[in-house]
């Protein structure tokens, strides 16, 4: 039965269990958490610097992945930062309004991940397929309306599922196996009836990912089908590669998010549904510097420049 919403200040805050308890295992979770995040702010703050002061990358192609690296920062600080600073308190405690506010940013930046990559994509099929005229299809207007109307949508879509979760009854259990506030273990936790959510999760939050999905696959079977068109084997190689490696993330992001949140709850386990959330949160955008910049020829370039700058400087 539904408890009256008075039964919410029974549970004023929740406590985040972490990966392992174990002591000697949480020194190493620590450790290996810390150097992951240094990695990926590091990675994608170098990305950001490299595109902003290298005349030749502003092209729409390294506008979207210098949005995508700011995302990628701020998707990773919204769960490793709390996490560090429990360990090194000693404690597991967010407060409920906490706890919303880091599920809120947390699928925020999930949402524009998820829009990016669609809109790289487009980016991509744009270049491959349609050469002649893509200076005059991805004009900077379109690409600014492109990255504000995923904002927007993300916000949006966050919005909803924020305001569905605030108006549920925690009662006596607060323990969250996880290292941040998830919306599959918090539904877990309510003692309301969380139909309304689960069903919104299902088919709403389904389409948004769905649909973005569905234009990465459409456009990279299209590249496909123009690279296989391209007579030089050393050309087709190198398309297939760099879309290997951007459909390595995207089948990494993508499946991850389904196993935990659009796959019947009778198969879940609290390990896999950890591990899998690791890997979206916390691999994913530490990688995307890697496979989507260190591979590129110009952004090396652009990176050796930034770095042989600051080189000079310190010396």
């Amino acid at each position: 039965m539904p408890m009256n919403r008075a039964n919410l200040s029974s549970v004023s805050e929740f406590l985040l269990l972490g990966l392992s308890w174990q002591p000697q295992q949480q020194q190493l979770l620590f450790m290996l958490f810390l150097s992951m995040y240094l990695t990926t702010v590091l990675g994608n703050l170098l990305i950001i610097l490299a595109i902003s002061t290298d005349s030749c990358l502003h092209t729409p192609m390294y506008f979207f992945l210098s949005n995508l690296s700011v995302v990628d920062v701020c998707f990773s600080s919204t769960t490793i930062p709390k996490m560090l600073v429990n360990h090194i308190l000693g404690s597991q405690s967010i407060s409920f309004p906490g706890c919303l506010t880091q599920l809120y940013f947390l699928f925020m930046f999930a949402d524009m991940d998820n829009f990016l990559l669609a809109v790289m994509a487009y980016d991509r099929f744009v270049a491959v397929c349609h050469p002649l005229h893509y200076t005059t299809k991805m004009t900077p207007q379109l690409c600014a309306l492109m990255v504000i109307g995923s904002w927007v949508a993300a916000n949006l879509n966050v919005l909803l599922h924020t305001l569905l979760m605030a108006r549920l009854s925690f009662c006596a259990d607060n323990r969250i196996p996880h290292f941040f506030c998830d919306v599959a273990a918090l539904l877990k936790l309510s003692c309301s009836d969380t139909y309304l959510n689960e069903m919104v999760i299902l088919f709403e939050g389904g389409l948004i990912m769905t649909i973005p999905l569905v234009c990465i696959l459409v456009s990279y079977v299209c590249i496909t089908s123009a690279v296989l068109r391209v007579p030089s084997a050393k050309g087709k190689w190198k398309a297939f590669s760099t879309c290997g490696s951007h459909l390595a993330v995207v089948s990494l992001f993508y499946g991850t998010i389904i196993a935990v949140y659009f796959s019947p709850s009778s198969s879940h386990s609290a390990k896999s549904d950890t591990a899998a959330t690791v890997m979206y949160t916390v691999v994913t955008p530490m990688l995307n510097p890697f496979i989507y910049s260190l591979r590129n020829k110009d952004l090396k370039g652009a990176l050796r420049k930034v770095i042989g700058r600051k080189r000079i400087s310190t010396q």
